[in-house]
This record gives structure tokens, sequence and C-alpha cells, in this order.
């Protein structure tokens, strides 16, 4: 079974990775959707929250998984027999920094491989930060998100001060 991770922080989820793990699925016959810990930033949706959100999102693909990771990606890879590490690339600012990761995830683990999928073109402009940004001002999220993350959005922010 050929299986493939898509991480990220996912906080939250955008339709442009939305768009990335469904054409993953078509390459892959398993694909995990590898959400991050990752402590050192400061999400708006907590890990639970993103994992519920990413899994309502990605229930309708077949041969997809949601899971968290903390840590090493390659240990990730390994535990659940991963054999290539999907990255999107919005635009060329994006590449440098995934080229040195996909480097350093070779040199970690040789056989894991790294394969970058641009999304739509319609997509290549979305951040999660940009969507908090919107949703955060009362802007209509509505095309570039799910609508489960756009309702999510919505109640988080009537919460926040």
């Amino acid at each position: 079974m050929r299986t493939a991770i898509c991480p990220g922080s996912f906080d939250p989820l955008t339709n442009g990775h939305l768009d990335v793990i469904q054409r993953a699925t078509k390459l892959f016959d398993r694909v995990v959707v590898a959400v991050a810990r990752n402590e050192s930033k400061q999400p708006l949706f907590d890990l639970e929250e993103r994992i519920h959100l990413t899994q309502r999102a990605v229930g309708h693909l077949r041969g997809v998984e949601v899971d968290a990771f903390d840590g090493l990606l390659v240990e990730f890879a390994e535990r659940v027999n991963a054999q290539a590490i999907v990255r999107g690339l919005r635009a060329v600012s994006d590449f440098e920094f995934e080229f040195q990761l996909a480097l350093m995830n070779r040199n970690l683990d040789e056989r894991v491989e790294t394969i970058f999928m641009m999304p739509k073109d319609t997509y290549t402009y979305l951040s999660s930060r940009m969507i908090k940004e919107i949703a955060r001002l009362g802007g209509d999220v509505t095309p570039f998100v799910p609508a489960n993350i756009k309702l999510a959005l919505e109640a988080k922010f009537r919460t926040l001060p």
C-alpha cells in the first residue's frame, strides 16, 4: 500500500490544503493528514479542535486519515509506514523553505521522498493566516475554507475578546 503524509498545522485547513490532499489521493492508496502539535506557534484552534475540524473536512475522501504528530516528521512517516511526504507550494517564495526541509528530511531518512504539489491556481494566494484575519474582521471566508471550518471560525471569533 502506497502511503503519503500531508503535514501541516492546519490552523485552519483551507481549500488550498484540501485541494492538495484530494490530488494526493489520486497518487496514493492512503493519505495521512498529519496535524502538527508545534508548541512554538500559538494556534487559534488547539490541537484537538484542529484534528476534529480536519477530520470533518476530509471525511468524504476515500483513503484519507487524520492523525497528530509531534517531533520529527520522518519518525512519524516511519510510524505510519509512509513512503512520501506531500507538500503544497503556493508560490516561489514557499519553495526555498520547503526545499530545505525536503533535503533535511532526506538526510534524516532517505527512504522517504518529498513530493511538491501546487494547489489549483484559484487557491495559490490562500494562507491560514490570511483566512484568520479575514474572519477576525468579519469578512466572508466561504470561498476559502470548507463549511465546517467557516462555522468554527465564526464561533471562535464571537467568543474572543
